[in-house]
C-alpha cells in the first residue's frame, strides 16, 4: 500500500477554485434577498468554506482556512462581482448553474485532500459527498431557502459520481490532475443533465400512487 503521505493531491488552485464557485453562490442568494454588501461578504465566505470546513473536521485535519486569509479575500471579490452584475447573473440562472459547478468540484477536491491524509476510498467518497452538498446546505439555509437536496433532482448522486470517478481513477494510476478533471465533467454532467432535462430518480410509491 502506498503510503499516505507519498500520495499527491490536486493542485490548491483546485480548492481556490471550488471556494469561488461556492462563494458566487452564496453572494447571489443575498443578492436575491437583496442584502447588504457586509452580508454579501458573510454569505459568500460561509458558503465557499463551509463544506471544506466539515471536510477537515471530519478527517482530523487543520482547519484550511484558518490559516490563509486568501479565502476571505476570495469571498469579497465574489461579494463585489455579484454586486454589480447580479441582475445579469440572476437573468442567466447562474445561481443554479454554479451550485451543480461548485457540487462536482468540491466532491473531487475533498477526495483528493482524503486520500492524500490516508483517508480509506471508500470513506472519502462518502465523506466528499457530504462535505460537497454541506456548503450549499448553509446556503439554503441562511436564505431561508428549500435545500436542493430535499427535492427530487439530481444532486447527491453528482457529487458521489465525481468523488468516485476521481477515486476509481486516481487509484488506477491516472494523475491526480486529470481524474479530477474527469471525475468533476462526469459529476458536473450528471447534474446538468438533471437541471436540462429534468432528470429524476424514482420515488418512493411512485408506481403504487398511479395504481
Amino acid at each position: 500500500m502506498v503510503p499516505p503521505e507519498s500520495l499527491p493531491a490536486l493542485p490548491p488552485v483546485f480548492d481556490y477554485a471550488g471556494v469561488t464557485i461556492f462563494a458566487l453562490t452564496g453572494a447571489l442568494a443575498a443578492a436575491r434577498d437583496r442584502q447588504d454588501i457586509i452580508t454579501f461578504w458573510f454569505f459568500a465566505v460561509v458558503t465557499g468554506v463551509g463544506g471544506g470546513t466539515l471536510r477537515d473536521l471530519l478527517i482530523g485535519a487543520p482547519v484550511f482556512w484558518i490559516g490563509d486569509a486568501t479565502y476571505l479575500g476570495i469571498g469579497l471579490a465574489a461579494s463585489l462581482a455579484v454586486w454589480f452584475l447580479a441582475p445579469y447573473l440572476e437573468r442567466a440562472k447562474t445561481l443554479i448553474w454554479l451550485d451543480a459547478l461548485g457540487l462536482a468540484a468540491y466532491a473531487v477536491i475533498g477526495a483528493g485532500i482524503a486520500l492524500a491524509l490516508g483517508v480509506d476510498p471508500l470513506i472519502s467518497v462518502a465523506m466528499c459527498v457530504l462535505t460537497a452538498c454541506f456548503g450549499g446546505v448553509i446556503r439554503d439555509v441562511l436564505a431561508g431557502q428549500p435545500s436542493a437536496l430535499l427535492k427530487r433532482e439530481i444532486t447527491i448522486s453528482a457529487a458521489l459520481l465525481a468523488a468516485a470517478g476521481y477515486v476509481a481513477l486516481f487509484s488506477s494510476g491516472l494523475q491526480p490532475l486529470w481524474a479530477g478533471i474527469a471525475g468533476g465533467v462526469a459529476g458536473f454532467g450528471l447534474r446538468a443533465g438533471a437541471i436540462h432535462y429534468g432528470w429524476a430518480l424514482p420515488a418512493f410509491g411512485a408506481k403504487r400512487g398511479k395504481a
